[in-house]
């Protein structure tokens, strides 16, 4: 019996044991890592930048587009790095502060989101009322506790998974450890512990769910009493977006927790995996900013003056 005192560390298959298809998804890891940099980075550049975006909305824009920029990063240039470099060996404290930081920026993720479908809910539904509710004490108290949130389900979720024992072989079959590869590892079952950790964040997870899709439909059936055919149709096309990527991202992740694992990992599984890893944090920006003339507006501003200030 081996367990976590005494395991130095996993192996992290990856998507194939073939080293050219590792090298074909590194790559193109690699192409989305850097586009979800960049944009997450503008988003960010510019949202401090630009004084007339100082409203709640961009203020945590902003926060999620750091968030993103963090979730990405625990994850995507570890696997790129062991694809160029042919070696899977994570170490235990390694795999330790991973797994924290993975479920650290994924579950405030959630919470912000949730917090961001409230102050749209308030725009749209209470605009009269906008300045008074979502005042600066409400947006600091408020990120304060995405963060606080973020900490706590991190702290637990890591007490749980590695204090259980680990026998056998220590190979996960993904390319980062992920927790329910983790408790495949598991000896007997001791992992009952992290299965309560689990579906508690899935329960807290459903709830944000829940509160985001009560938030849009509020939103929606006020949408609806617009009376411009134009401006509903502009309202809904700003609002669905949005709705489809907090779906893609809370379904996916979920369900990955929650179904029953196989000894050896599909494809599908991969797959699921990369749908609440990779894909929001370079979907956020395209929504949020390439789709909000505001964020356009500012954007060709900061291009303009660079340009300037090069020719100057």
């Amino acid at each position: 019996m081996v367990n976590f005192t005494t395991m130095s560390g996993f192996l992290l298959m990856g998507f194939s044991g073939k080293p050219e298809i590792e090298m074909l998804f590194a790559a193109l890891f690699l192409v989305l890592y850097i586009v979800a940099l960049v944009g997450n980075i503008l988003i960010i550049t510019t949202t401090s930048m630009d004084h007339s975006l100082s409203s709640p909305m961009y203020f945590f824009l902003k926060h999620l587009s750091f968030l993103d920029l963090c979730y990405i990063s625990v994850t995507v240039p570890r696997f790129i790095c062991n694809s160029f470099m042919h070696n899977g060996y994570i170490f235990l404290w390694e795999c330790i502060l991973q797994c924290f930081a993975f479920t650290l920026c994924g579950c405030a993720e959630m919470a912000l989101l949730t917090m961001m479908s409230y102050d749209r809910y308030v725009a749209i539904c209470l605009p009269l009322r906008y300045e008074v509710i979502m005042d600066i004490s409400t947006c600091a108290h408020g990120l304060l506790a995405v963060w606080a949130s973020g900490i706590l389900a991190g702290v637990r979720h890591i007490a749980a998974t590695f204090s259980i024992h680990f026998c056998g072989a220590n190979t996960i079959h993904q390319f980062f450890c992920d927790v329910p590869q983790l408790l495949k590892l598991s000896c007997s079952n001791e992992y009952v512990g992290e299965l309560r950790v689990s579906g508690f964040l899935s329960l807290v997870a459903f709830v944000h769910f829940i509160s985001i899709g009560v938030t849009y439909m509020h939103i929606f059936s006020a949408v609806l009493r617009i009376p411009s055919a134009e401006g509903r149709t502009r309202a809904f096309f700003t609002c669905l977006p949005d709705l489809s990527v907090v779906i893609l991202f809370l379904s996916t992740s979920v369900f990955d927790f929650l179904k029953p694992h196989s000894e050896c990992s599909t494809m599908s599984d991969f797959l699921l995996t990369v749908f609440y890893t990779v894909l929001p944090p370079k979907l956020n920006p395209i929504i949020y900013s390439l789709r909000n003339k505001a964020m356009k507006t500012a954007l060709r501003k900061i291009f303009e003056r660079r340009k300037d200030f090069f020719f100057f």
